[in-house]
């Protein structure tokens, strides 16, 4: 059983969505493909979803990085729901959507640098209000980028302290801590990071169980908010309409 483990433990974390049709955007916006290379060459491929109206002066952005069965693209059609009238960038993992290569923690948190320090870049976006949300699995991708780079805030939706912690929850009898090559363990960047935080997480999640997105909560550096949503769980959070609205009035807050 623990060999078994060792070898399928990448088919039992990622599971690769293929792209399901064009992406559609909220009424007014426009989607800008968005295609770059990874620093080791791999396709990287999503869309830069980009709010109406003349750009006068550099927009806030908001990096998403998905779940483990997200093809994130789809989610441009709810950009401006959950962010308001900023831009968005949703870009596929590695294998997921049409990007290329298999995904993995190391690549997929290199990738992520990447994604930052090109929207940093362009004009018409501003890195002073760059900020980032992590869904799950991305919640993982979500911390390191922003123990790695400058970011405004993050917001994290059923996030972890670590994998290995979640893994023993649900494995107590295996050597969980041996077995976990992608370990994300974002509560060891908790602390140093003072940026302020939004904590979503959903009270019957039992897959993430709240207690893990208490857990890193309570040891993140700068100011928390949280938002338990009794009654839901992992998969179901954003079917609730306190998610979205949570989520914007956030952004909205800060200064």
């Amino acid at each position: 059983m623990v060999a078994m483990l060792w070898l399928a433990q990448d088919r039992l974390l990622f599971f690769p969505q293929p792209l399901r049709g064009a992406p559609s955007a909220p009424p007014g916006w426009t989607l800008e493909k968005v295609s770059l290379a990874a620093a080791d060459g791999t396709p990287l491929a999503g869309v830069l979803a980009l709010p109406p109206g003349e750009a006068t002066v550099p927009r806030a952005v908001v990096l998403y990085f998905g779940g483990n069965a997200e093809e994130v693209t789809a989610h441009a059609r709810e950009a401006e729901m959950t962010y308001g009238r900023r831009a968005v960038l949703l870009v596929n993992y590695r294998g997921y959507g049409e990007s290329g290569g298999k995904p993995g923690e190391h690549a997929l948190v290199a990738d992520a640098i990447a994604l930052h320090d090109w929207a940093a870049r362009r004009a018409d976006l501003d890195p002073a209000r760059l900020c980032v949300h992590g869904r799950s699995l991305g919640s993982g991708v979500a911390v390191q980028l922003a123990a790695a780079r400058p970011v405004r805030c993050v917001v994290l939706t059923s996030p972890f302290e670590s994998l290995v912690a979640v893994g023993k929850s649900h494995y107590p009898w295996m050597p969980v801590g041996w077995l976990l090559r992608h370990r994300f363990e974002s509560i060891r960047h908790a602390t140093a990071l003072r940026m302020p935080a939004l904590f979503v997480y959903g009270g019957s999640d039992t897959i993430i169980a709240p207690a893990h997105a208490e857990r890193l909560a309570a040891a993140w550096g700068g100011p928390v908010e949280r938002l338990r949503l009794d009654g839901f769980g992992h998969n179901d959070l954003d079917l609730n309409p306190r998610y979205a609205s949570a989520i914007a009035a956030f952004l909205d807050r800060l200064p």
